[in-house]
């Protein structure tokens, strides 16, 4: 907990200055709000919070490309109410004006078993690790006013066994297969945040998991594959209503940090500074068309201008910046989604780049370089007529595979970068994509829900990284894994479990002749959780 203070001041000492006082200053014009989030990755929740706009029982406005959200959003097309299934924590104190408050939150233990390789991702503080790991999480909340202070720390234990190691990529990158050679066990702040909340803007310092764009399993820019990050944060509480749409955005300046498990990296810590902007046009509901961008440096490569500080508001195309000169990495993508709630579906996709292009003729001529890109669709089918009853379909696949552009000019793999040596990550996992760099994924599921009540099966195929197979001359590790999951309410007690069996074809990339498929590996992956609602 101390060195984690003296990294919040480090973050402070780096951001403080005239222009971040200039937008604070600028907040005040607002109504005080309420800014409990529900964290990202949240089981059941976060789910159910999407069936429900998909079948009109929520602010169709919402676009669910800008997480963490809040409990406290729009319970049905008008009036501000608390789910009676969600119920963000249990109230212990108020104020008889109701401008303060304390609230218990949910107590919630997650526990995971690897039985041969180390299988992770959209998991937050956990890690990579062979043999079993638990993720235990609890705190609480406070409201005065326009101030509120959220603590909820988390614990992570991982045995971390052995397992024969391997290169996994080309490029640099904190991305270690095993870390450390002991067991693993970190106490962090979590999903914490104190934040001033002027509805409908809210600025403060956060430590919780981001995620941006509308895919489910992957996001390209953020997700919650890594721990979460310290971060100055500006961001809509809510959508805010224009008279040309909606629109919801965050801009955040953070500190990344490394695993201290790869050898040759530098001590210094990054400066990463990102931005979500999300609109719904007014003449298209439904329809929303998104932006994000990320920035990041070593502190120590940091100049005191605002171009540092703001770096994503210059210009795209290189011919118009000097970004070549700089010694930092930038990140870019655009997506959209379009929510159908008379067909109960919805449809999206999120496509990025690692590297941009010189001017429009050049990306013209190979709008493929670098790219990255998700597609997906979740729809909900009436089951036999019943009430709240349905079957969830969802599809989606994400491609991070450099396209054929790479003979002629290689862009490199997403996340590693040849002077931020770190890559893309933040304590040894990347921000983006959980598959990593050049991974391949194609997931179908389906499941019968009602409520926060769920069972189902997901089938997959994951490609690892491409990039690096076809550079070595690999055969493709591919693994094909099929699971069944469910999520239970009874009285306060929200449970959930997964079983995933994998079979892993041509296992670490040991190809025989002609890259053929030289060794495979049958592995079982094992989820049980529980979250109590005091």
């Amino acid at each position: 907990m101390i060195r984690a203070n003296s990294e919040l001041l480090g973050l402070k000492k780096k951001i403080t200055g005239r222009n971040f006082v200039i937008l604070f200053f600028l907040m005040f014009v607002c109504e005080f709000g309420f800014s409990q989030s529900l964290p990202v990755g949240t089981f059941a929740l976060e789910e159910y919070y999407l069936r429900k706009q998909l079948i009109g029982e929520l602010n169709s406005n919402i676009s669910f490309t800008v997480r963490p959200i809040s409990p406290l959003l729009l319970d049905s097309k008008s009036g501000r109410t608390i789910d009676s299934l969600i119920n963000p924590g249990k109230q212990i104190y108020a104020s008889s004006a109701g401008k303060s408050k304390i609230l218990i939150l949910p107590f919630s233990w997650q526990q995971r078993y690897n039985s041969h390789p180390a299988y992770s991702r959209n998991d937050g503080a956990m890690i990579p690790a062979k043999g079993y790991q638990s993720l235990i999480s609890a705190g609480f909340f406070a409201k005065a006013g326009p101030l509120s202070i959220q603590i909820r720390p988390e614990y992570v234990f991982a045995g971390n066994g052995t397992f024969r190691e391997y290169r996994s990529h080309l490029g640099t990158a904190d991305l270690p297969v095993r870390f450390g050679n002991d067991h693993y066990s970190r106490l962090s702040w979590g999903q914490s945040s104190v934040r001033l909340n002027f509805d409908p803007v809210s600025v403060g310092l956060s430590n919780e998991n981001l995620w941006w764009g509308p895919g489910k399993q992957n996001s390209i820019l953020m997700s919650n594959t890594a721990s979460g990050f310290k971060h100055l944060t500006l961001n809509t509480s809510r959508p805010i209503r224009t008279p040309i749409g909606s629109i919801e955005t965050q801009i955040i300046a953070g500190r990344l940090e490394g695993s201290g498990f790869t050898d040759g990296l530098s001590d210094d810590w990054r400066y990463l500074s990102g931005m979500v902007f999300s609109y719904q046009p007014r003449w298209a509901p439904g329809l929303f068309l998104g932006l994000t961008r990320s920035f990041q440096t070593y502190s120590e490569d940091m100049d005191a201008t605002f171009s540092d500080y703001l770096p994503f508001f210059q210009a795209f195309q290189k011919k118009n910046t000097d970004e070549d000169d700089k010694i930092r990495d930038q990140l870019t993508s655009v997506f959209a989604r379009w929510l159908l709630t008379k067909s109960r579906a919805e449809v999206y996709f999120e496509y990025g780049l690692n590297d941009h292009s010189y001017n429009t003729r050049d990306f013209l001529m190979s709008p493929e370089h670098s790219r990255a890109y998700t597609i997906g669709m979740t729809k909900l089918i009436p089951y036999k007529g019943r009430k709240n009853e349905y079957i969830n379909l969802g599809i989606e696949l994400t491609h991070m595979e450099q396209s054929i552009d790479r003979i002629l000019r290689d862009a490199g793999d997403w996340y590693t970068h040849s002077q931020v040596l770190h890559g893309y990550t933040n304590r040894g996992e990347v921000l983006g994509a959980g598959i990593g760099p050049g991974g391949n994924f194609q997931s179908v599921n389906i499941s019968l829900v009602k409520g926060l009540k769920q069972i189902g099966l997901q089938l997959e195929r994951y490609e690892h990284n491409g990039d690096f197979a076809n550079a070595a001359g690999y055969g493709p590790w591919i693994d094909f894994s099929v699971a069944a999951v469910g999520n239970w309410t009874y009285n306060k007690f929200i449970f959930n479990a997964k079983l995933q069996a994998i079979e892993s074809v041509n296992y670490q990339w040991m190809s025989g002749p002609y890259g053929s498929a030289n060794k495979n590996a049958f592995h079982i992956n094992g989820e049980v959780g529980v979250m109590y609602r005091f």
